[in-house]
Formats: structure tokens, sequence, C-alpha cells
């Protein structure tokens, strides 16, 4: 199922991480969280640092990916270096004379990224004649807004995603246990093309639905009570996040009426979702539906998160969040109600916004009966 997907570029995103240092008043960015090496770099390994500076760009990590890193960074098109040790000792000594070379005198570390520990050892062994500060999440900014090949990719998953519930849905009607129908989906996706999960699927029914992050477990799925699917893959280091909420045969009336209302919060805050809107606007336009229902307290956490190489990335779409949307901005609505004993319903979809509303990139449709 996986389509032929445009390129990304790569090449031009520490160009653009450059202009961010200048703003920080900073001479370099040592890079350490994988998922913001991969954006800048293309790389896919499980170790590596990147140190961008005003002029260059280099890249350290051991032995094992001596090839791979060869071969996504020329794939990508970034003009780094590459420095390949086997030891960490070897990387340091690298990267020192590195920063000496260009004469660094202030060097941010990815302050959200880094233990106590880390954070001293750069700063006391590392590059010790370097003024080393804690910097903001300025390759996550540049993250957020997406170019149009990142939404294909997203929007790839979530077709996979789409898919794979469609061929399984039956099988709840057979008697099969959460932990079963979360692991036929991890395998129906991965069997259409997927690369991995974006996180461990949630499959929470009956009054384990009343639980917003319940795992799978033995519980056999029963007629007539609500079961929440909360899943998504990764295609090509993209990920892909949607909730449906079903019920095998007729609920009953007061389950009817919590999906009823989390699909029409659930439509308000898709309609709510435009550039320049406020993402706490969005948040509020869902709860207040919510709220007149009554079960305001019942929806116990935010709206909706950013996705896209990470599955929870920002803008946060809550009621404290200080974000406005803007075009290429990839985010969830996910409204939910949960109560305890009787059990949970919340449905959500992945969007990218636009100048004039949306564009979903999951299409499976909400229908409650199955």
């Amino acid at each position: 199922m996986r389509p032929n997907l445009p390129p990304v570029a790569v090449a031009d995103r520490i160009t653009r991480l450059r202009a961010s240092l200048a703003a920080e008043g900073a001479d370099a960015i040592l890079v350490t969280r994988l998922p913001n090496v991969r954006y800048l770099t293309g790389f896919t390994g499980s170790a590596g640092l990147l140190l961008v500076t005003v002029e260059d760009a280099i890249f350290v990590t051991d032995g094992r990916y001596r090839e791979q890193a060869g071969e996504q960074l020329d794939a990508a098109g970034a003009t780094i270096e590459i420095g390949i040790g086997v030891a960490e000792g070897d990387q340091r000594e690298h990267l020192r004379r590195v920063v000496a070379r260009a004469g660094v005198r202030r060097l941010l570390l990815e302050a959200h990224g880094v233990s106590w520990a880390q954070a001293r050892s750069y700063d006391e062994e590392w590059f010790p004649e370097v003024e080393v500060v804690a910097g903001p999440p300025i390759v996550e900014q540049l993250r957020m807004v997406k170019e149009p090949g990142e939404i294909e990719r997203i929007r790839a998953a979530c077709a996979i995603a789409d898919d794979a519930l469609d061929a399984l849905l039956p099988r709840l009607g057979d008697g099969i246990t959460e932990r079963g129908f979360a692991l036929a989906l991890e395998v129906a996706m991965r069997e259409r093309g997927a690369d991995g999960n974006s996180f461990d699927p949630i499959v929470a029914s009956g009054p384990n639905g009343a639980k917003p992050h319940a795992r799978p477990s033995e519980r056999v799925v029963e007629r007539g009570e609500l079961v929440v699917i909360d899943f998504g893959c990764i295609v090509d280091g993209y990920c892909s996040d949607m909730t449906r909420t079903v019920s095998v045969g007729e609920p009953s009336p007061e389950a009817r009426r919590m999906w009823e209302v989390v699909r029409e919060s659930q439509a308000v805050g898709r309609d709510a979702v435009i550039a320049g809107v406020e993402a706490a606007a969005v948040d509020r336009a869902c709860r207040e539906v919510i709220e007149a229902a009554g079960w305001g307290e019942a929806f116990a956490h935010g709206t909706g998160h950013g996705v896209g190489i990470e599955i929870h990335e920002d803008p946060r779409v809550s009621r404290i969040s200080g974000a406005t949307l803007t075009v290429g901005h990839v985010v969830t609505v996910e409204p939910g109600v949960y109560l305890p004993g009787i059990g949970g319903v919340r449905l959500e979809d992945t969007v990218a916004v636009t100048a004039d509303g949306c564009d979903p990139l999951t299409a499976f449709p909400k229908h409650l009966v199955i």
C-alpha cells in the first residue's frame, strides 16, 4: 500500500537552523535527540550526534553505522562532514577539534533532550573552553511546519491504518481479546507496508475504556459494549494516529449518547481547525459541546497534539496551549468522555492545517455499531 512518496527537502534544513542559532546569539548547537538528528540529516540509526556551527555541520557516530551514515546523508543531499569513531572518546575529540577550529564561544545543548549528568559532561569534559548553555527546542520549532513530502508520508501511514482497521473490525464479534485485536492490528499494518507502530495500540473494551490509556488485556470483547481503538503506524519515519470507538451490536442508551456527544464535539473541533486560529480555541470548541452535555469533568485530557517524526509533537491543542495554528501544522482532534463502570468514547482524526480549514489525513468512517 506504500505509494511513491515525494522527496523531502532535508538539504535546506540546516540552513534554516542556522538562522535560529543567530536569533539565540549562539555560535553552534549540539543536536543529540535522534528524531532531530534524523530530521536534519536523514540518518535513521540509534546513535549519532550532530554539531551545527555557523559554517559547518559535523555528524559523528560509531563504527556500526559507518556505511549507513554515508549512504543516508548522501541520499538526503546534506553537506555534512562525517566522523566515525568506535569509542565515545574518539567522537568527543573530533567534535572538540571542530569547535576549536570554528571559534565557537557559545554552544547550545538541547536542554529538554539531555540529562543533568550529560549536560555536565558536555560542559566539563567535552567542551571545557566553551560556554555551554541550555537551548530552547529550536529544531522542534522547525519541525512543526511540515513540507508537502512530510504530509504525504503521514497521509500514507494514515491510509495503512485505515485499511487495517477496515479489514479487522468484524473480528471484534468473534470472541477476540483486547490483546489479540491489538496484535492483529500491528500485523495488518506491517503487512500493508508500515515500518512499525507509532505507539503501542490501545484496545479498551467495556469498563476498561474509562481509562484513556488502558493497556490491552486478555479481556474478551463482549457484545453491546464500547470498544476504544487508538493506534497508528510509521511510514518512512512519519507517524499516524487515529481513534475509533465502536460497539458490537447495539450499546446501552447512555453509551450511545456518550458516542453521539463525542462525535459532535469532534466534528465541531475539526471545523474549528484553520490557519490563524489559536489551538486553545479548538480545544474550547470541543470542550463546550461535552460540557453542555454535563460531562465536562469526564473529558480529562487535551484535545490534540502535533504529529510527525514523533507521535506527540508541538503544537499542542489544549486549553493552556499558546500556539496559533498555521499552514503545514499537522495535529490531532481527539475529544473523549470516560465514565468509570460504563466505559469510554474517543474519536480522533489527524488533520493538516490549511489556509481555508483542514485536510483530513485519516479517512476511516465514524460509525458506532458494527
